[in-house]
């Protein structure tokens, strides 16, 4: 059971959750919270102050003054016109992560919203009900305001729901489920809706991936090392101290230690070569660089999740309620385009690593590593495939924060796109899974030619797990569910951990 106090959440908290359906409640705390900045709202609709969001129209309408009688009816509009999202549905993993996020937001009491509706979201999130939500149609400013309408509109009792493998009208989940829809009063609308947990929600879970990402991705590079016959002592720590930024050392120690009791390079210690090709000699220092851009990247998602990200904010202590900009998505959406270009950045290496191992003139190993060549093509075409996704990454690595396009009549005139750069961050996460999966085989396929000749005990591991799925290539055979067969071991950490088993814990 994780507890939401808007202060504490983590994004190893908002994965489990979203994946694994960890059970989510209140703490004491924000109860409270919570219960103090709404008795502020109530008081604000009886003195019939003009507050926007409250008793005025929204964007642009915000200068139309909304009667008391019609407060209520106000936030319910909100919901359903903002609902018009398009596209694919968002998988259900995203789905849950905003929800908590959205709640762990309002759990904060800086929203004004009441007790009931952040229940509700605890409650669906419990039962496993689930908004069926379209990708598409955020602006990331406001907010995600569209994504989240779809959610909000669930939970009014309008919307469509996932809830135990069937698509339901929310209502009537409600009732399986034992739940009651809200009724939205003052503010309420508006605080469930205005806010950043689409971006944010695809920036936990990306990071997630993008960590276990790198650590494949020093795996599979060592092997293409021992395969190509490259040397360790590029690894060494005394190169790293002279430069000392935090990923290059990390990564340093994670190849040196990966690479420990190698017959392969044993070898060839004392052969004419000088020196190793960039993408086997400077591993730490290109890999390091990806890690140091996950690490700004987790600081800045641990902020905003634990943030209140909606307008206006209601202050108890001071019982104002002042308007800002905290929905403004740019701190999210810089960070995933810059997430989005460290990660592409790896599958660009490990191509490059691919394309030396079956050039018989730059490996020293049979051409396109099989026997028979010319009768055979061997992995002449995953290359095709991994230079296929880098070429694809390329293009969707063009930072989606850069651009802006004014709405609402100019009165939002400067938006993040910070949901782009989540979207388009899913798919360069994914082609590089796959082009780290193709560098597994092609490695593994390489190192076969060593033996008798042994690799390290970490890339041994690595080779018996790839051969326990997939046999060794002795003659052409279609490759694509090879190549899915081990994306999948790269996306659920199965290599790693059988690694880590025998080298001890990666960084």
């Amino acid at each position: 059971m994780i507890k939401i106090d808007g202060e504490n959440l983590s994004v190893e908290n908002v994965v489990n959750i979203a994946r694994h359906y960890e059970k989510v409640t209140f703490d004491d705390k924000s109860v409270e919270k919570i219960k103090r900045s709404r008795i502020v709202v109530e008081n604000l609709v009886k003195e019939n102050k003009t507050i926007y969001g409250i008793n005025t129209g929204f964007g642009e309408l915000s200068k139309e003054k909304i009667s008391s009688l019609h407060v209520d009816e106000l936030q319910r509009n909100l919901i359903r016109s903002h609902s018009c999202g398009v596209g694919a549905f968002l998988p259900t993993e995203i789905v849950r992560a905003m929800m908590v996020l959205r709640a762990n937001s309002l759990s904060k009491g800086f929203s004004g919203i009441g007790i009931q509706p952040v229940r509700l979201i605890l409650e669906m999130l419990n039962e496993r009900i689930h908004p069926l939500i379209p990708e598409k149609g955020s602006l990331g400013a406001s907010g995600d305001l569209i994504p989240l309408a779809h959610m909000a509109l669930a939970m009014i009792g309008e919307g469509t729901v996932e809830y135990k493998e069937e698509i339901l009208d929310a209502n009537t989940s409600f009732k399986k489920a034992g739940l009651t829809a809200c009724k939205l009063t003052a503010k309420e609308g508006l605080a469930l809706i205005n806010g950043t947990q689409l971006m944010t929600a695809i920036g936990c879970l990306s990071l997630f991936d993008a960590k276990l990402l790198l650590k494949n991705a020093q795996i599979a590079a060592c092997m293409s090392l021992e395969a190509l016959k490259g040397t360790d002592q590029a690894f060494r720590k005394e190169i790293q101290d002279v430069r000392p930024h935090p990923g290059q050392k990390t990564c340093a120690r994670n190849l040196w230690k990966i690479t420990r009791h190698s017959e392969i390079i044993k070898s060839h210690r004392d052969c004419n070569k000088v020196q190793d090709a960039y993408t086997l000699r400077c591993m730490p220092q290109v890999i390091g660089a990806s890690i140091d851009a996950c690490d700004y990247v987790y600081n800045v998602i641990s902020t905003e999740i634990n943030s209140a990200t909606d307008n206006p904010l209601i202050f108890p202590d001071i019982n104002e309620s002042i308007s800002g900009g905290n929905f403004h998505g740019q701190p999210i959406a810089l960070a995933l385009d810059f997430l989005g270009i460290a990660i592409a950045e790896i599958g660009d290496f490990s191509e490059r690593r691919i394309a030396r191992l079956i050039d018989g003139n730059l490996s020293g190993l049979p051409p396109f590593l099989i026997e028979n060549s010319g009768l055979n093509s061997g992995f002449m075409l995953p290359q095709y495939v991994a230079a296929a996704l880098v070429s694809e990454n390329k293009i969707l690595c063009h930072p989606a924060s850069c651009d802006s396009i004014p709405s609402s009549a100019n009165k939002e005139d400067h938006v993040s796109m910070g949901a782009t750069s989540a979207l388009k961050l899913l798919k360069i996460l994914e082609n590089v899974e796959r082009i780290i999966a193709i560098e597994f085989l092609t490695s593994s396929q390489g190192l076969e030619f060593h033996k008798p000749l042994e690799p390290s005990d970490g890339d041994k591991a690595a080779l018996k797990m790839t051969r326990n799925h997939v046999p060794r290539l002795f003659r052409d055979r279609p490759m694509s569910k090879d190549i899915e067969t081990i994306f999948k071991l790269v996306k659920n950490g199965t290599l790693i951990r059988c690694v880590e088993e025998v080298t001890g814990k990666l960084e």
